[in-house]
């Protein structure tokens, strides 16, 4: 029983690669939206080196939870079998994909009607990632797991964490894209989420296995939860006070506001792994 966080190099590989997701599409649709000012579209793919930097991140920490690099490889075994392999596959195409894309349209060699198509494709990606990571934990002997919230929690995650971050790297070049509904579809994401924690938490109460039950898997569960929801609204009034105020957002507000939102899902993560259970006796061996 704890806070989950013992599984820390999978918190960040989903939440961080959750939050390029999201990022990369509003990225690109900022970029499409630009179509008409080739210079801007190129200014915007500069600060878009910290997006694959991100997702290298998520995905050094992947490997660490491996304990060793060399059976990173082994994850891709069952490709159409094992839902692990499809997580790491989808994954590792989408970054390959997108990552190529910036890096030939940086060097000015990417062809402006290809480029929009690439861009499609690469979003595309990006969703089919997420959902292949939703369902590894759709275990049946896991109900803690095995459930929609599971599924909703990792997309919200995208638009919790995606949408900041974009506005930040956006905002370092200058630019402001679309910031007030942004900023709604964050807002509408956070509410959903604490309806989330309430009706899940009311679930939980009633699973249980053999040897325990689910409530007890995280004892500081209400609390914890308090923390996340308070961080993250906190991380999104950095960006939306400047909304309310109708003055330009600082690039150290959002970048504050950002590490606030992804600390918060990073403790939602933790306990989502901390709540892990399997039905029936756990036998030592």
């Amino acid at each position: 029983m704890g806070s989950g966080w013992h599984e820390w190099p999978l918190v960040l590989f989903t939440v961080l690669g959750q939050c390029v997701v999201g990022a990369v599409i509003v990225m690109s649709y900022a970029w499409n939206h630009a179509s008409n000012n080739s210079e801007l579209q190129h200014k915007m793919l500069r600060p878009m080196f910290f997006i694959w930097l991100l997702m290298g991140i998520a995905f050094i920490a992947s490997v660490m939870h491996l304990g060793s690099p060399l059976r990173a490889f082994n994850s891709l075994n069952r490709i159409g079998e094992s839902a692990l392999s499809n997580e790491i596959a989808s994954g590792s195409v989408f970054f390959a994909v997108g990552g190529f894309w910036w890096l030939i349209s940086i060097l000015k060699k990417m062809p402006a009607a290809i480029g929009k198509i690439w861009l499609v494709i690469t979003v595309l990606l990006g969703v089919f990632f997420v959902a292949a990571m939703t369902r590894v934990y759709q275990i049946d002997t896991v109900p803690t797991w095995h459930n929609g919230y599971t599924t909703l929690s990792f997309f919200l995650t995208v638009l919790l964490t995606g949408p900041l971050l974009a506005v930040l790297l956006l905002r370092s070049i200058g630019y402001e894209y679309r910031s007030r509904r942004l900023a709604t579809v964050s807002v509408l994401a956070l509410f959903i989420a604490i309806a989330v924690i309430v009706l899940q938490s009311n679930e939980l109460a009633e699973i249980q296995s053999s040897v325990q039950h689910a409530s007890a898997l995280v004892p500081d569960y209400a609390s914890l939860q308090v923390w996340r929801i308070a961080l993250i609204a906190l991380g999104l009034g950095c960006w939306i006070c400047s909304l309310i105020r109708r003055t330009p957002a600082k690039t150290s507000g959002l970048l504050l506001g950002f590490i606030l939102v992804v600390v918060g899902e990073c403790i939602g993560r933790g306990i989502f792994y901390g709540l892990h259970m399997t039905v029936g006796m756990a036998v030592a061996g």
